[in-house]
């Protein structure tokens, strides 16, 4: 399960786009096609892998040479937009379209490139329980969209011009906002063109002593977070129905990149209401009552890996009370964050799950004291 919706990457955007005076602005773009596979990660999606996807992948990048300090922290990366096509090979799961925000990450003399986009997808033929029943990766028109992409690179071979090659991996699913929603996970090579505008004028990079990172290390600090979203169970037209969540935990920034947390979670899933009464009359053998708790509390550790005043979460927790047995007890917590103010007050996006199985994206507020 990798979800992030495509509001979480314009949080981290918004967050590295600082508008200083006589900063430069080189940029490239990018042309890929790609042939590949579906992944078999679950057998409910079989009769649906029949073909071999290919489609194109164009892309803009904003270059970074250490103007902002985050860009030096992270030597250098690149931000930018992506646009996906992809034909499925199948009939039933049709043609997907995907907008993201990316991130490049360089390494080995920046001739390996590793980019994370995560976006929204319109898929051209999702399940319809009268039309096309068979489809039952995409449960809605509109899916959250993760790629990676890891490929070999040399920029600006000849004026401007540079080849890249290598692999990538894109996921479509909709975090259970509506059942069906077994996704699908495509893993396929790709080999593109790039082009650098301006190629002659790009600036050196710039390298600063920076103060070391442990000067940017914290005391204890508390924080509240309410978070909410929608969600449905794995029971097709059983409705969608709002969960909260509401956390208490403290957290300890120990340099310019990572902060440690740990915490409580307490749960109101409503949909698990609903499913607890649906499978205490459809299912007696279950012996329900259909009264029983739906609320869950956990226990949680977590990290956040700071970019400036925005934050990739991710938490790994354990239910402490579980009255109803639903997936198992441990889930975790992967999405972004957004600090205001003096980093007192945030906003995050969230996709809370039991290991790859998503239960929904949580949309939250906070403050830290």
């Amino acid at each position: 399960m990798k979800h992030l919706l495509s509001v979480l990457l314009i949080f981290l955007l918004t967050g590295c786009l600082f508008s200083q005076e006589k900063e430069q602005k080189p940029f490239s773009l990018e042309a890929d096609y790609f042939y590949g596979s579906i992944l078999e990660h679950n057998p409910d999606i079989a009769h649906l892998i029949t073909g071999h996807p290919r489609g194109f992948i164009l892309s803009y990048n904003q270059k970074t040479y250490g103007f902002n300090e985050w860009e030096r922290r992270y030597h250098y990366p690149d931000w930018g937009f992506t646009f996906t096509y992809q034909n499925m090979k199948n009939q039933y799961l049709g043609e997907n379209y995907g907008v993201y925000g990316h991130f490049n990450w360089y390494f080995l003399n920046r001739n390996l490139v590793v980019r994370l986009g995560q976006g929204v997808a319109y898929a051209n033929n999702p399940y319809d329980r009268q039309t096309n029943y068979i489809n039952n990766a995409y449960g809605t028109r509109f899916l959250s969209t993760t790629f990676l992409k890891a490929n070999y690179v040399k920029e600006n071979l000849y004026k401007g011009l540079g080849f890249h090659a290598g692999f990538n991996i894109i996921h479509y699913s909709n975090a259970n906002l509506r059942a069906p929603n077994n996704s699908t996970n495509t893993w396929a090579f790709n080999v593109g063109l790039s082009y650098l505008f301006d190629h002659d004028n790009f600036p050196e990079y710039i390298e600063k002593d920076d103060p070391p990172s442990s000067s940017h290390a914290e005391k204890l600090k508390y924080n509240f977070v309410f978070r909410f979203g929608w969600n449905e169970s794995d029971v097709v037209g059983q409705g969608q129905y709002p969960f909260y969540v509401a956390s208490a935990f403290v957290d300890k920034r120990i340099n310019y990149k990572s902060t440690f947390q740990a915490g409580v979670d307490v749960f109101f899933a409503n949909f698990l209401k609903e499913l607890i009464y649906y499978r205490s009359i459809a299912f007696p053998e279950y012996k329900l009552s259909g009264n029983e708790d739906y609320k869950r509390v956990g226990l949680f550790v977590g990290h956040e890996l700071r970019f400036n005043k925005v934050a990739f979460v991710s938490q790994l927790g354990y239910y402490l009370y579980y009255p109803y047995e639903f997936e198992n007890r441990v889930y975790n917590r992967l999405g972004l964050k957004r600090y205001f103010y003096n980093n007192t007050i945030f906003a995050s996006v969230t996709v809370k799950a039991h290991w790859a199985k998503a239960e929904g994206v949580e949309f939250g507020v906070g403050i830290r004291l």
